[in-house]
């Protein structure tokens, strides 16, 4: 009889948090163990070697799903709304400056670089600073300065149709410091 009082001061001392992830685990964990002995006691060692499967199959799936695994792309949880898409990688922001430096500049500016930068200090001024660049952009522009706000300003066009590289360097080096 020792064995069940056990149990239960197990099972009291589990319950006794409901809500939180131990509880959650503890309950999974305690039906799976049902499931288990009742397959096992009903069907057999085969039913039960196949339940186990399952059971294991499961728990793994829904630890990965916890965990975010599938978080960026599997679609099983709402995006961040902040940020249009996804960052491009690395080789990708060397093919975006070396187009935006290039001949073919002023397009490119346009519809890849400029989007890019405002994206980049949009999440930044948001992250840091709670300021959103699109709804409140008198308070970005105190905080980005008014010497670059023309590369990055929501509301017009970019001051010159090529970007300098100097200019980038400088809007770069401000988005570190911010």
């Amino acid at each position: 009889m020792r064995a069940p009082k056990r149990i239960r001061a197990i099972v009291d001392s589990v319950l006794q948090a409901p809500g939180s992830v131990r509880h959650s685990v503890a309950v999974l964990a305690a039906v799976a163990v049902a499931t288990e002995a009742l397959l096992a006691l009903t069907d057999g060692a085969v039913a039960a070697a196949t339940g186990f499967t399952v059971i294991v199959a499961l728990a793994l799936a829904l630890a990965r799903y916890a965990a975010g695994g599938g978080a960026q792309d599997s679609g099983y949880r709402r995006s961040v709304r902040l940020l249009g898409g996804r960052a491009p990688a690395l080789g990708g922001w060397q093919h975006i400056v070396a187009k935006t430096l290039g001949d073919d500049s002023e397009v490119h500016l346009r519809t890849v670089m400029r989007p890019q930068l405002q994206r980049l200090f949009a999440a930044r001024l948001a992250e840091r600073h709670g300021v959103e660049l699109f709804r409140t952009p008198q308070r970005a522009r105190v905080l980005v300065g008014a010497e670059l706000w023309p590369w990055i300003d929501p509301e017009a066009g970019a001051p010159q149709p090529a970007l300098p590289e100097p200019v980038l360097r400088a809007l770069l080096d401000r988005l570190e410091t911010l």
